[in-house]
């Protein structure tokens, strides 16, 4: 009986995220800002993947005798003070930045959401300790703190996405723990209980499907501000290093030589404009579908 009760529960549950799914679709081809943002990220994701027939010329190759040449119809883009062909070095920047944004948000994510739901499904002493925690990162500024563990750890792309990722973190725990202690009092958990569920496949198999949306909505608006911040350590040093075509650290060297090669840092810091756009544009469209208050 009990075990009949809990698959009925869990079957109109998923019946429901589908429908919700499908709805969810609808409402995102109906808005401009989330096609736009959706255009922006596929082109990136084009770009990334055929970088090597795209690229009309070897990212880290030096031609001296090509050095800080304007944007012409042999180089759109111009070269930089080693003859390297500009556009070159943004479209494989491009794999640089999404590699950033889906690992740095990928291991936030994995790890935020792991002490979430401990956190809000355990309660008591081990919600106190792991949001304390939480708090303890949250009390220093995102960038300031990223800067000081990425210092710690010596420069390096690695090390930057580490960096990042760790300040990154809290965010997705505090947002899991919220929804898990909303949703931990449900019928269908207290169903999947009696039922004889351990602790962690309810937390797994029936609180995180229902907090995805939101962390969706999250990560997609993180990845944007991911992608920032790794190129602003690269700016400093403290990221990318040569010859990594990373968008960051080409606006670092080409700030340099800014006031007669305004091509060298305005490029790749136009392509990190537009990237982070796509994915804010995508992030705020997400956001207000899933507001009860605008869909209902």
């Amino acid at each position: 009986m009990l075990f009949e009760l809990n698959w009925k529960s869990w079957k109109l549950n998923h019946k429901s995220q589908i429908k919700e799914f499908l709805f969810i679709i609808n409402l995102l081809r109906k808005n401009p800002l989330a096609i736009f943002g959706i255009i922006i990220i596929v082109i990136l994701i084009v770009i990334s993947i055929f970088a090597p027939l795209i690229s009309p010329y070897d990212p880290v190759k030096i031609n001296l005798p090509q050095r800080l040449q304007a944007p012409s119809w042999q180089h759109l883009m111009g070269t930089d003070e080693l003859g390297r062909d500009i556009l070159s070095r943004v479209i494989y920047g491009s794999r640089v930045s999404l590699k950033i944004g889906i690992i740095v948000i990928g291991i936030a994510v994995f790890i935020g959401t792991f002490f979430g739901l401990i956190s809000g499904y355990f309660g008591g002493t081990t919600d106190n300790l792991i949001m304390r925690l939480m708090d303890i990162i949250l009390a220093f500024p995102p960038f300031v703190l990223a800067v000081a563990i990425a210092a710690a750890m010596g420069p390096s792309l690695i090390n930057a996405m580490l960096a990042v990722a760790f300040v990154q973190i809290p965010k997705f725990a505090r947002l899991v723990r919220g929804e898990a202690l909303s949703l931990k009092e449900k019928e269908f958990i207290t169903a999947a209980r009696l039922s004889g569920s351990g602790s962690f496949q309810i937390m797994f198999c029936h609180i995180l499907p229902n907090c995805l949306h939101s962390i969706i909505v999250l990560a997609t608006l993180s990845i944007g501000e991911s992608i920032i911040y790794t190129a602003s350590l690269s700016f400093i040093g403290l990221g990318a290093q040569p010859p990594i075509p990373e968008w960051g650290a080409i606006v670092s060297v080409g700030r340099k030589y800014l006031m007669d090669q305004w091509w060298y840092s305005t490029f790749p810091g136009l392509m990190i404009l537009v990237t982070v756009m796509g994915f804010n544009f995508l992030g705020d469209a997400f956001r207000d579908i899933l507001d009860p208050k605008i869909r209902h």
